[in-house]
Formats: C-alpha cells, sequence, structure tokens
C-alpha cells in the first residue's frame, strides 16, 4: 500500500498569524520553526513513501525547502487542511492508496500514532477515513477544562461508538464530567488531529457540502459525519510521552516543557 504524508501548513492562521514559522526552544538551547519539527516527526514514522509540505505561502515553502522538505503549492482558496491535502493530491503523478493528514502543529506526535493509523486502515478496507483518539490522563484532562475556563479554544475531544465510529467531535470538553466526580480511568479522549484517507474520500469530501456543525465548531472533519461518511477512531497509547498541539501562543511553553522532559 502506498501511503505519503501532506503536512498542510498557512501562514494566516486566526489565532496564531505566522503559526508554522514560530519557533520552538530545544533541550540543548537550540530554536526549530514548528513546521521543521512537524515535518521531522513525519519523517520518522514507518511505512511511508513521500512526505510533502502543503502550503500556499512563499514563506513558508521556501523555510521548507531550505530544511530539505519537498513542497506541493497550493491553492489559496482551501479552507482547511483536508481541503490542502485534496488539493496537494491532485498535483501528484500518481495517486497512493492512502493519504495522511499530519498536523503542522503537532510536532509531538509520536510515529507509531501514525504507524497505528496506517496499520487500521489496511486492516479494513472498508474505512474511508480514521483518526487517533488518546484517552486523557489527569493533566491532560485538567489543561482541557483550564483552557475552556480561561475562554482558550485548546484541544478537541471525540467520542465515538462501540465499533469506534465517531459520534462526535467538539472544541468543548466532552463528555461532560461534574466537578469532584472525575471517574478512573477518565472517559475524555483527546482527538490527535491526523487523519488517513483512501484518495475517493478525499474526493467525495470536497464534492460535499459544508456542514453547520463544521462551521460552528470549526472542524472539518465533521463534514463527513454531516454526511453520513463515517469516521473510524484508532485509540492509541502515549506510552509516557505528553502529546499536545499548538494551537494558541500560550501552548509553546507546554510544549517547550514536554521537549525538555523527553
Amino acid at each position: 500500500m502506498k501511503t505519503v504524508i501532506f503536512i498542510p501548513a498557512r501562514y494566516a492562521s486566526t489565532r496564531y498569524p505566522g503559526k508554522p514559522l514560530a519557533g520552538l526552544r530545544q533541550k540543548d538551547g537550540s530554536t526549530r520553526s514548528l513546521i521543521r519539527m512537524s515535518w521531522e516527526a513525519a519523517k520518522a514514522i514507518e511505512g511511508v513513501d513521500a512526505v510533502y509540505v502543503a502550503t500556499d505561502d512563499a514563506r513558508i515553502a521556501d523555510h521548507a525547502r531550505e530544511f530539505g522538505a519537498q513542497v506541493v503549492m497550493t491553492s489559496e482558496e482551501c479552507e482547511n487542511g483536508t481541503a490542502r491535502c485534496a488539493d496537494a493530491l491532485a498535483q501528484l503523478d500518481a495517486a497512493p492508496d492512502l493519504v495522511v493528514n499530519f498536523q503542522g502543529d503537532a510536532p509531538l506526535t509520536p510515529p507509531w500514532f501514525v504507524e497505528n493509523l496506517i496499520a487500521a486502515m489496511k486492516a479494513d478496507p472498508a474505512v474511508a477515513m480514521a483518526t487517533p483518539v488518546l484517552r486523557c490522563d489527569r493533566q491532560t484532562y485538567e489543561n482541557f477544562v483550564e483552557d475552556r475556563q480561561q475562554g482558550r479554544v485548546g484541544g478537541t475531544t471525540a467520542v465515538f461508538d462501540r465499533h469506534m465510529n465517531a459520534l462526535y467531535f467538539s472544541k468543548e470538553v466532552l463528555p461532560y464530567i461534574a466537578p469532584g466526580a472525575l471517574p478512573e480511568p477518565i472517559p475524555v479522549f483527546h482527538h490527535v488531529g491526523v487523519y488517513a484517507y483512501r484518495p475517493d474520500a478525499l474526493t467525495a469530501y470536497m464534492d460535499t457540502p459544508v456542514s453547520e456543525l463544521e462551521v460552528l465548531e470549526g472542524l472539518e472533519q465533521l463534514r463527513f459525519l454531516a454526511a453520513g461518511i463515517p469516521v473510524r477512531c484508532v485509540e492509541v497509547d502515549a506510552r509516557g510521552r505528553v502529546f499536545w498541539e499548538l494551537n494558541n501562543p500560550g501552548d509553546v511553553a507546554r510544549i517547550e516543557a514536554a521537549l525538555e522532559a523527553q
């Protein structure tokens, strides 16, 4: 199965303009850009034939080429990462069997998260799209709650049925848990913003009308659910590592602390 990874990257982020070029302090005191760290994380994934940075911005493209990345220039009209992956896919000479959308703001994504996702797609040819979910530990859950209390948009949570098909994704903390009633294990799953698609699923996405839920939540994967297209959730294990995305400028310190601890 031929698999390619696209790392969608745009400069004009509403919450964090220029985010792909933001510098993160490394354990040795040096600084690397967010997009470079995400590319290096993607390159560490086994079973992948090619990794591309997909962007519409010349600054990001030039920087990516400087550190050795292959770049696909996409349209400025791409409204989200899935649309950017579809645009990039259309520019390849030959379509792969599987496309992975690897978030450019998640350099802490362990390689086995994506390897498990690819394995799940190989094991069940009927799955058109899949995404990883990670059970929250207490610290991650508290980070979610703190972000919402402070009015910040943090990570995304996922709820799914007994067949591991998604029921909903939200930037709220779902399911709701009353204060002082936090059970163990914590029944909240952090949605890891990585997607694997069959090429046909990407094409179908572009032909599907934008859904109201997608707009309200700002979550592109809800277009699939609104259209009745199942999204398979694949539970992954952090193996003791901290996972968090860079959603807001304040997340830089969280990620740098995780890098220091690794």
